[in-house]
């Protein structure tokens, strides 16, 4: 038997055409075999964070770090007075290199969420973050006073002189 490539119908607009054969010339080589034969499947190699995690601990031991148990939370304050907050982060430390290493979920807070917990953690720049925050409520409870007094209408008639 003559062996005949497949002819397309006429009736397939050109662009069709185009993308089949753009297509069968990209795939022209995931059959391992012949004709019949399945196509090659893709191997999917999956990341293991275990192994990230293993060296990671392997350096960490290196440099001395030894694990700090029973913190609770652990707060960085950014310079923008935004917050990353761990809650029941694991802490490990090296003292004599000066490295801290928190591992955890950190989530982006700003200061106010905060803030009746974290006022002995403040450092001096927080504080001036804080003084800025108070002084800005303030204003803000001054604009709601002075909004307040404008709502009381006036009255025009003496209440004395009718009785």
């Amino acid at each position: 038997k003559k062996k005949t490539a497949k002819k397309m119908p006429a009736d397939i607009p050109a662009d069709v055409a185009a993308a089949r054969a753009k297509l069968k010339a990209k795939m022209g080589d995931v059959r391992t075999g012949g004709k019949g034969t399945a196509r090659r499947t893709k191997v999917v190699k999956h990341a293991h964070t275990t192994t990230d995690d293993k060296q990671l601990q392997a350096q960490l031991k290196r440099l001395g770090c030894n694990q700090i148990p029973g913190i609770e939370e652990c707060n960085m304050f950014k310079e923008d007075g935004s917050v990353i907050h761990f809650n029941n982060p694991k802490v490990q430390a090296a003292v004599g290199s000066n490295t801290f290493v928190i591992n955890g979920v950190g989530e982006t807070k700003a200061m106010e969420e905060l803030l009746p917990g974290i006022i002995n953690q403040l450092g001096p720049d927080s504080m001036m973050a804080l003084k800025r925050m108070a002084e800005s409520y303030a204003a803000k409870q001054a604009e709601v006073k002075a909004g307040d007094e404008d709502d009381i209408p006036e009255i025009g008639e003496n209440f004395e002189d009718v009785s």
